[in-house]
């Protein structure tokens, strides 16, 4: 199940920025282990997204709670399930099995 992550600073920018290294590194870790597939800064600075892959939501659920951004109460996570229908066809397939590829 593909799950878009929502990401809104709830601290001043500083302190964001300066716990930014170590969400940097988790964010590495689970990009690496294949459950996040991509991450950025929203326009504007006052947010993040993130896209990740996991079979169950437990399992996006704890690799928030080891989020730095999490730990320290910095963000405010909101988490929604997508189940895909459509995908371009260079859309890994393994991502969105069921969404028809164009």
């Amino acid at each position: 199940m593909l799950y878009a992550i929502k990401l809104t600073y709830i601290r001043p920018i500083e302190d964001i920025q300066s716990h930014l290294d170590t969400h940097k590194g988790w964010l590495a870790r689970y990009t690496k282990a294949g459950t996040i597939l991509f991450a950025g800064p929203l326009e504007g600075g006052k947010a993040g997204f993130i896209l990740a892959f996991a079979e169950t939501i437990a399992t996006i659920e704890a690799m928030i709670a080891e989020d730095p951004f999490d730990v320290l109460k910095l963000a405010r996570f909101e988490i929604s399930e997508c189940n895909p229908v459509v995908r371009n066809e260079a859309f890994p397939a393994q991502w969105a099995a069921d969404a028809k590829a164009f």
